[in-house]
Formats: C-alpha cells, sequence, structure tokens
C-alpha cells in the first residue's frame, strides 16, 4: 500500500509518533517539493498527482485548500484522510475503510468527530481574526481576542515564548498593533537536553521552522523584537513590563522559567495565556504550574475548552 502524508509540521510529527512509522511513508507532501522529513523525501502535490497511490493523509489544517488542490489536479477525493479541521457543514472525508486498516480503529475512532463547528461569538462587532489560519484553534484565538480588547488601559509590552512557525504570534501581532511583541525562540527547534525523551516527529516538525518564516507570518514585523536562543539568558537585562504573554514552551523546565520570568514582571490588568496546560501529551506544562504556585502561591486563572487546554492566568 502506497501512503503518502501531506504536511512536514505538527501533525505529521504526531501521526508519525502515534499511528504510522515513516518507514510506511513513501513521501511528505508539501506546497514545493525538496529536502526531507523523517528521513522520508518531500515532494510537491503536483509530483504526486503524477504517481499511483492508495491513500494521502492530510495532516495540514489547511483543509479545505488542499481539497482544492486535489480536485483541481484530478487526484481521486476517495483517497484523502483529513486529520485536522476535516469537518465542515458535513465530514469531508468519503470512507475510514482504508484508514482504518492503515491506522487502526482506536485511531480513527479518536479522529472522527473530534472537530467541531462552533458559532460566532454575539459579542464580535467585527471580523479581527479572520482569514487563512484563522480556524486553527477557534476557541483560543477569539479567547485572545476578547482579551486585546480588555487591554486599552494596560501598560507594557505583549510577548510569546514558544514561538515555532509564529501561529499564534501573527494574531497577537494583529490584535497589538501597537504594541513591542518580543519572541522568544531559538527558531531551530527545542533544546536536544530538555527535550530528549519526546517523539522524534514531535521534535522534528519543530525543527522545521526560522526567523524569516516568523517574520513572514506577522502583519507588523516592524513591531517584534526577535529573542534568539535559549531562555531564560535570551531575556537578560530585559527592562520591560508586559501587558500579554503567551507562554507555549511545550516542556516543563522552560514553562517554569517563563512562569518565574514573566510573572512578577506583568501589568496589574495583565493576561498570561499558558498553552497546553491540560494537553495529555505535554504533562510537563502542567507539572511547571505546580512547581511555580508551590513557590509563589495559587494563582487566579481560568481553563479553556480550546484544542490543547490553555490556561488564561488573570494578573
Amino acid at each position: 500500500m502506497k501512503i503518502y502524508v501531506y504536511g512536514t509540521g505538527c501533525g505529521a510529527g504526531d501521526l508519525a509518533d502515534e499511528a504510522l512509522s515513516p518507514a510506511r511513508i513513501e513521501a511528505f507532501v508539501g506546497r514545493e517539493s525538496g529536502g526531507a522529513f523523517l528521513g522520508r523525501p518531500v515532494i510537491s502535490l503536483e509530483e504526486l498527482a503524477g504517481r499511483g497511490f492508495d491513500l494521502l493523509i492530510v495532516a495540514s489544517r489547511d483543509a479545505e485548500g488542499v481539497e482544492r488542490d486535489c480536485l483541481r489536479l484530478g487526484i481521486d477525493p476517495g483517497k484523502l484522510l483529513f486529520l485536522k479541521n476535516h469537518v465542515s457543514a458535513v465530514d469531508r472525508n468519503r470512507s475510514y475503510d482504508t484508514a482504518r486498516a492503515v491506522l487502526g480503529d482506536a485511531y480513527v475512532e479518536r479522529l472522527i468527530g473530534s472537530e467541531r463547528l462552533i458559532r460566532v461569538p454575539l459579542w464580535t462587532q467585527e471580523e479581527r481574526i479572520a482569514g487563512e489560519g484563522s480556524d486553527n484553534d477557534y476557541v483560543r484565538l477569539k479567547t485572545l481576542e476578547a482579551i486585546c480588547l480588555r487591554l486599552a488601559a494596560v501598560p507594557g509590552a505583549a510577548a510569546e515564548l514558544g514561538v515555532y512557525r509564529g501561529g499564534f504570534a501573527r494574531w497577537i501581532n494583529a490584535l497589538l498593533p501597537e504594541r513591542r511583541l518580543y519572541l522568544f525562540d531559538t527558531f531551530e527547534g527545542f533544546d536536544p537536553a530538555e527535550s530528549a525523551g519526546e517523539g522524534s516527529g514531535f521534535t522534528e516538525a519543530h525543527r522545521n521552522t526560522s526567523a524569516g518564516r516568523v517574520l513572514a507570518a506577522l502583519p507588523h514585523p516592524e513591531r517584534a523584537v526577535l529573542c534568539p536562543g535559549l531562555f531564560p539568558q535570551t531575556a537578560e537585562g530585559l527592562e520591560e513590563r508586559f501587558a500579554l504573554v503567551s507562554l507555549d514552551a511545550d516542556l516543563e523546565e522552560s514553562t517554569l522559567a517563563g512562569l518565574r520570568f514573566f510573572l512578577p514582571r506583568m501589568s496589574a490588568g495583565a493576561y498570561v495565556l499558558l498553552h497546553d496546560y491540560s494537553n495529555p501529551k505535554l504533562g510537563g506544562v502542567k507539572r511547571a504550574l505546580e512547581r511555580f504556585e508551590a513557590e509563589c502561591g495559587r494563582l487566579a486563572a481560568v481553563p479553556l475548552c480550546d484544542v490543547n487546554g490553555t490556561l488564561v492566568i488573570a494578573c
């Protein structure tokens, strides 16, 4: 059976770690060909259209765009399996029979129905978050929008620790265009010492980024201050107060370092968004918060029902 996977990010990495060995994948598919991911070649969708195959697993969030391109290229939609944002008014997936044979019943049962349609909140007066990427994590993004509407009188900059490809930083930058935005990341993946023991797909997916890619994602890149390298060394000497901080470091020690650095520097009325707090795959985030609260006392916080379980900390 010839299996291809569309995407070379976290979705593809998680798939390789959880359900499908890269050895079973003919190639990964991206917008452009070239290079490799998890030891397999990366080809374009146009190249795939000229090959015979049994299943294309779409591990990208751009389900609609990939489906449209496949139809344009004459690729049989019955050979597509969508892992992300696969539900619109009806399920995008025509059948799960091949997926069950390839990925197993347990994985497919978890996939079916995992995406839900969500109504637009009544408080939204205009779609400030819209367009490509706006369906990435609806609850998290609309919560960010609601929080930013409360920050008009709160002084300070914005920051993110754990930027990856800039998907969330993009919206912070768009919603707070007048604020300086500090971005802390290696911009080339995790510290090998801290990420030892994590899945190879997870770690390689996070290497698939760059500072240039992040800047290109921002609507107001002139407001961004990139701080490349290992945190908290990259914050040494920084004298700044913060109105909004996104902590998305994924791992325990980096998350704890972020809590220790940022919380004493938050303005009154500010917010910290601790991503992956309820994520069962990244238990180190919750452990980091527990360690911080043991040191400093319990925080005022509300968990979200977003995809990866963000905790909103009010300062």
